[in-house]
């Protein structure tokens, strides 16, 4: 178990503000000190766990979606997409709790052809409205033989700042690093209506490593 690259930051600064923070409430009011130190600790626990980034025996088949985040799948029906592919397709949504791993890995290998952010609201993960109105990302990637899945990191009511790495045009790996949502929420998918969904609602996923989709 390693921590993600994208809590060094806060974990350091978290770090040195709680050190000065029981220095000077150990000169200054001594009393709370042992309660201070005991809630400071148990906080920055739960960072080290949101930061967390396990290695994993990785999934990969050319034929093959992986879950591209760790959760539960809790929606999967035909909508229409209105971003990028503006017609029906078929969605499957997986929602991130505080206790999951955060980091967001590639569902299939292929090429970027479309990456987009957007600033937005932070309404509940799970509100009808969050996939198209939260701050979000938008990433499509086309396999080889030219189909494409849609991805998007969605924030929620926690979760304060999506981050993403590819770029229009990057060819990427199949369970290579996608990105990161700091503190959680949940990542749709868009597929072609036809596409073999093999999730289930209620399943429990495992990034990198759990098969959501044939195609």
């Amino acid at each position: 178990m390693t921590i993600h690259r994208e809590g060094y930051t806060i974990l350091s600064v978290s770090a040195i503000t709680m050190i000065a923070l029981n220095a000077i409430i150990y000169y200054a009011s001594g009393s709370i000190f042992t309660s201070v130190v005991v809630f400071c600790v148990v906080l920055y626990l739960l960072f080290l766990q949101f930061f967390r980034y396990p290695e994993r025996d990785l999934t990969i088949g050319s034929n093959l979606v992986v879950a591209p985040a760790d959760g539960k799948v809790v929606v999967i029906e035909e909508v229409y997409e209105s971003e990028y592919f503006k017609d029906k397709r078929l969605q499957v949504s997986i929602f991130m709790s505080p206790i999951n791993v955060h980091a967001n890995w590639y569902p299939i290998a292929g090429l970027i052809k479309y990456v987009a952010y957007h600033k937005g609201k932070y309404l509940v993960a799970w509100h009808p409205k969050a996939s198209t109105e939260n701050e979000r990302s938008t990433i499509v990637i086309q396999k080889d033989d030219g189909r494409e899945i849609l991805l998007r990191q969605v924030a929620g009511a926690l979760a304060k700042r999506i981050v993403y790495y590819p770029h229009q045009n990057d060819k990427v790996r199949q369970c290579g690093e996608m990105g990161f949502i700091k503190f959680g929420s949940r990542v749709d998918l868009y597929f072609p209506i036809g596409t073999k969904i093999t999730a289930q609602i209620g399943q429990k996923t495992k990034g990198g490593v759990s098969v959501i989709a044939e195609m």
